[in-house]
């Protein structure tokens, strides 16, 4: 987002004045909603029209797609993200992985059909970076055909021994936003090592494998500058029980964004990924009196602050945002508001 004038006349955007010469941050929903069949697609999108943009939905074409069908649903997902229903150009797609023969058949249709509408192409099952690297130059090779003018974002999903092994080199690869744990698929790569309860809490977030994989992913992602996005919580009919869930993987690993199942599952998501208010009212106020100072050390409440505490408290706000929280009207002038 460029800054407004407002923003520029006040002492610079945060995000052109604390991370000069970094790779930005993607600033990407906390919430990666999940749907296959169309039914579902359609609901998800009414309902991101009607929360605005503060989740994003992926549309499945690996689990989603039936045995025989997955030219014609493909197509069907290509279909809804070009739609005007698709409002805030917040979905992208999951394709089949490398080893299944309609992955590249996959990419053929979305780009053909939803081009530059697609928001991100998560690639599963990732063998190791060289499955990750493959699909990424197959998508940037339909790109240049297709004329796009800008490369689509990749999701790389984390569900295998080899994928995690060589975690760093595929948060290294370009056009790489976001590092997804699967968790079930992990736990059944263990061939019953790990107990099948480790799907879910609370011994998803204690059994030492699993713990293992989270914080590795969580790890490699942000030190690449990458969203890491949690699994889902199997709780559908249990609304504490799913935002518990997220808080854990937010406090204890760090973790940015966590993908939903179910529509009820995306209010808890969101909620239990949001900053604390008091802390968001006093990141506004902090960075409003940080610009008013052309971002020079201020004293706020007899505490120093300076361009390292400014930076946490930018991610903090820009989160708060991302999560549809309600900010100070000045913040929201001086940060947020639309170029122009």
């Amino acid at each position: 987002m460029n800054a407004s004038p407002s923003q520029t006349a006040c002492g610079g955007h945060p995000r052109d004045v604390l991370f000069t010469g970094e790779k930005p941050f993607p600033a990407l929903p906390a919430v990666d909603h999940y749907a296959g069949a169309e039914k579902f697609l359609r609901k998800a999108l009414a309902l991101q029209q009607e929360f605005g943009p503060v989740f994003d939905i992926t549309g499945d074409c690996e689990d989603g797609a039936p045995a025989g069908g997955e030219t014609m649903h493909a197509a069907m997902v290509a279909a809804l993200i070009a739609s005007p229903g698709n409002r805030h150009g917040r979905v992208g797609a999951r394709i089949h992985d490398i080893t299944h023969p309609h992955w590249r058949r996959d990419l053929e249709i979305l780009l053909a059909d939803a081009g530059a509408r697609l928001a991100f192409i998560t690639l599963p099952k990732a063998r190791g970076a060289a499955d990750a690297a493959a699909q990424i130059a197959a998508l940037r090779e339909l790109e240049t055909r297709h004329g796009l003018a800008a490369p689509i974002p990749v999701h790389v999903l984390i569900e295998t021994h080899g994928a995690l092994r060589e975690i760093w080199q595929i948060a290294a690869l370009p056009g790489v936003e976001s590092l997804d744990f699967g968790l079930m698929d992990f736990v059944s790569a263990h061939r019953g090592a790990i107990p099948g309860a480790a799907m879910s809490s609370p011994e998803q977030f204690e059994h030492p494998l699993i713990v293992r994989a989270k914080t590795e992913i969580a790890a490699a992602a942000l030190a690449n500058g990458l969203v890491p996005s949690h699994n889902v919580s199997t709780r559908i009919d249990d609304a504490e029980a799913v935002a518990s869930d997220a808080r854990r993987a937010r406090r204890e690993f760090g973790y940015l964004r966590m993908w939903s199942i179910h529509p009820a599952q995306i209010r808890p998501i969101l909620s239990a990924m949001q900053p604390g208010q008091q802390e968001t009212e006093e990141a506004a106020a902090i960075l409003i009196a940080a610009q008013d100072a052309s971002w020079g050390p201020i004293q706020r409440r007899g505490r120093l602050h300076d361009r390292a505490s400014y930076r946490y408290y930018w991610t903090l706000l820009e989160r708060a945002h991302n999560t549809g929280m309600a900010l100070p009207g000045d913040a929201v002038q001086r940060f947020f508001a639309p170029p122009g």
